[in-house]
């Protein structure tokens, strides 16, 4: 991982944490990691199933509503050559930021996962059968969500991707390099997190001196 790859991960991880379910979840799972092995996901709560829309209609703080409009700003043009769409661009945005945000995640990272996962194809389906935009394995909705879990529907999809990848980075203690592998499936290698870090410094890293990782959410 280059410098400018762990100044923004590592700014994150020092940021204050969601607060509500979300806060309480990865607590949970931080008091419940070991190193080196791979945790079950406790029984998801009902904030967890459900989509962003009570916390996007929510009142926001001035500073939250301007740092959220900048990402967005700096975002979109970068997004354009994946979702060509206006509108759509706009609200996958909206939804990548809220999300990463409730898993204190950085959302760059999490538009770098998409770019390598799915290259932001919400039907795409892997030769292992791994859905959507974040490549979500069916076997995770036994493990987080309800039989009826659509996970080509993109805002679903991308609750289960960051609360997968927030629950392997609580068991890693924090370990990007080692989080991204087990989300992949390759813990031991290292080819996919460099893969991630190199589309996320290449497409995603906000220019030196506008990043907006320490903003509280």
């Amino acid at each position: 991982m280059t410098a400018a790859a762990t100044l923004l991960v590592a700014a994150w991880l020092v940021a204050p944490a969601a607060t509500g379910n979300d806060d309480g979840f990865l607590a949970s799972l931080e008091a419940q990691a070991k190193p080196l092995v791979v945790q079950p996901l406790p029984r998801a709560n009902g904030a967890l199933r459900t989509t962003l829309d009570a916390a996007l209609a929510s009142p926001r703080a001035p500073t939250e509503i301007w740092a959220a409009r900048q990402w967005h700003n700096n975002m979109s043009p970068r997004l354009s050559r994946f979702v060509k769409d206006d509108t759509q661009r706009s609200e996958l945005l909206q939804r990548i930021y809220h999300e990463a945000r409730l898993a204190r995640l950085p959302p760059e990272l999490v538009l770098a996962v998409i770019q390598v996962e799915s290259g932001f194809q919400a039907d795409a389906v892997s030769s292992a059968g791994a859905v959507g935009l974040m490549q979500i394995m069916p076997f995770w909705i036994r493990e987080l969500g309800l039989p009826a879990d659509d996970l080509t529907d993109p805002w679903r999809n991308l609750r289960y991707g960051c609360t997968i990848l927030a629950h392997y980075l609580a068991v890693e203690r924090g370990d990007f390099t080692r989080a991204l592998a087990r989300y992949n499936g390759s813990l031991g290698k290292t080819w996919y997190p460099e893969r991630v870090m190199r589309a996320l410094e290449r497409h995603w890293t906000l220019p030196s001196g506008d990043s907006l990782a320490t903003t509280s959410p």
